[in-house]
């Protein structure tokens, strides 16, 4: 059987090895891997039908659904590129995202075609719009759609007809370093960032994580995060790759997450630390302990507080902490059997990558020497779209001498210099320190904002909590924080937990100023809570009041 080199071969190897296994499950329907193999081969096809040429960038805007599933890998199926849009995106976001790239295919859903109409006519490549089914009526080969008003030289076309219009001819050719997917990152400073991740890319980060996770064909994974996020798409590319099942989740509460592990008899489950902070705090049915086997943290550092209480919750389930790059898709992990004696490490590299600490001249760091985290590998990205001086800026060509690197080879390799503060101690694990544009100088010290954080966590005092910089006269910058109450509190005890941070904090870390905010506290569009937004927030309402 041969193996996946491109992404949408991870669905029809598994067609072949397991036809009748179930692949994806969105509310009350199932697909197996012969199903779900035939709608992206025909989705492809209706693309190709439409015209999309070579490397054409197919846009998704939708919240998570079989059709999302289906577009993500039947654009690259035809040759084409696929662009997730995180559905909380407004409609101006989602225009520049379309401008940025040049969308030439929309699939869309005709509730979200309708806020899009104002800037449709900006979207000058995009020529072809799909629409899914409505959720209120369900859409069949025969429904007529509703007479809309595009712009000229804009068709529209159900998503029943794109799968049933017949062949159109062989897809484009395309190799595994051709590109696949442009992420867009949140945007919280400036406008966001295309990042760019080739067939490669994708396969090699889901069989990296697959190794490790030790992912089966047994098992369940939960798609709670945004598949417009790199690791909440990667749950669906290292299933795939083991055969396991994905179901997808659009959740309005924490609760309904639980309900949905319960139900599904959820395996793996990977989020972020906001939602696990959440998850915490509540009751788990004793069903999800008996089939969990594991639960990973992405996108940023748990608070070993949470940490704790998620183990109470189900003790048997081996706890993953990963940290990761969407311009490099996974970069480490720390093995569960390591979690009691570093549980502030974020591990080592995954398998097939290699992740160096480096000073500013670029040679190698010694031991607990802050540095730079770069990674270097096969899920490496391509870049920034169609942008030079920041990609220049984040992937360089690795210094020789460093890593596998030797004088004698004459073609550089780009390396993804992350742009976070890392130690590496003795044994050659890592401890993330902070990102070089959120780091805080005060007294002299440079403090990170979730060193900070996790103190706080710590203290039980609070619920969710910020924590950023502000410009002070003696001190330099003065920490400030906005937290929310804990769950059961009517109100932040702000003097109760500055008392505890005077105890437990070396007084230069202590914060200056603790703001009691309504929860939950806002969250960017990959769900980590928003740290620029808030900063920014707090920081006009100071220079208004003092006005």
């Amino acid at each position: 059987m041969p193996e996946s080199s491109l992404l949408h071969e991870l669905i029809r190897v598994q067609a072949a090895r397991a036809p009748h296994a179930a692949a994806l499950t969105a509310g009350a329907t199932t697909l197996h891997y012969a199903a779900l193999d035939d709608a992206v081969t025909r989705c492809a096809a209706g693309l190709l039908k439409l015209g999309l040429p070579r490397a054409g960038r197919v846009g998704i805007y939708l919240e998570k659904r079989m059709e999302t599933a289906v577009a993500s890998f039947a654009a690259p199926a035809a040759g084409g590129v696929f662009v997730p849009m995180n559905p909380l995106l407004k409609p101006e976001q989602v225009a520049f995202i379309a401008i940025d790239c040049g969308v030439q295919v929309l699939v869309t859903s005709p509730e979200r075609l309708a806020l899009l109409t104002p800037v449709l006519a900006r979207c000058t490549a995009l020529r072809h719009v799909v629409l899914t089914a409505s959720a209120a009526q369900p859409m069949s080969a025969g429904t007529a759609l509703q007479p809309l008003s595009l712009p000229a030289g804009m068709a529209v076309h159900s998503w029943v007809a794109l799968l049933d219009g017949g062949g159109a001819g062989a897809p484009h050719r395309v190799i595994d370093t051709d590109m696949v997917a442009i992420l867009y990152t949140s945007g919280s400073t400036g406008q966001p960032k295309g990042v760019v991740l080739s067939h490669r890319n994708m396969v090699a980060g889901a069989k990296s994580v697959a190794t490790y996770l030790q992912n089966q064909p047994g098992d369940t994974l939960l798609a709670a995060l945004p598949l417009s996020f790199d690791a909440g798409f990667s749950q669906l590319t290292t299933a795939f790759h083991s055969g396991a099942r994905v179901v997808l989740l659009n959740y309005l509460m924490p609760r309904d997450v639980l309900k949905a592990m319960e139900r599904e008899q959820v395996t793996g489950l990977t989020a972020v630390p906001p939602l696990y902070i959440q998850l915490s705090t509540l009751d788990w049915p004793a069903a999800i302990g008996e089939r969990l086997r594991y639960f990973a943290n992405t996108g940023g550092r748990m608070p070993r507080e949470t940490l704790t209480l998620l183990r109470q919750r189900v003790p048997h389930a081996k706890p993953f902490l990963m940290y990761g790059l969407t311009e490099a898709f996974r970069s480490t992990y720390l093995p569960p059997d390591e979690v009691d004696r570093r549980p502030d490490s974020i591990g080592k590299a995954i398998p097939n990558a290699e992740i160096l600490v480096l000073r500013e001249d670029g040679s190698e760091c010694g031991p607990d020497e802050p540095g730079e985290l770069v990674h270097r590998g096969a899920l490496v990205g391509l870049g920034y779209w169609g942008d030079a001086e920041k990609t220049a800026e984040r992937y360089k060509p690795l210094p020789a001498g460093v890593g596998g690197r030797e004088g004698g080879l004459q073609i550089p390799e780009l390396a993804v210099f992350s742009g976070d503060t890392v130690r590496r101690d003795a044994e050659g694990f890592l401890y993330f320190i902070g990102r070089r544009d959120e780091m805080m100088k005060t007294s002299g010290y440079r403090v990170s904002p979730t060193e900070v954080e996790e103190v706080l966590y710590a203290t039980r005092l609070v619920g969710e909590c910020v924590a950023f910089g502000s410009e002070h006269a003696v001190l330099g910058q003065a920490i400030q924080v906005i937290a929310t109450a804990p769950d059961g509190s009517a109100a932040l005890d702000a003097a109760g937990l500055l008392a505890e941070c005077r105890v437990r904090m070396p007084a230069y870390m202590v914060p200056h100023g603790i703001e009691a905010m309504g929860g939950p506290l806002p969250r960017n569009p990959n769900g980590k809570i928003d740290r620029k937004l808030l900063s920014t927030a707090w920081h006009e309402r100071r220079d208004a009041a003092a006005a």
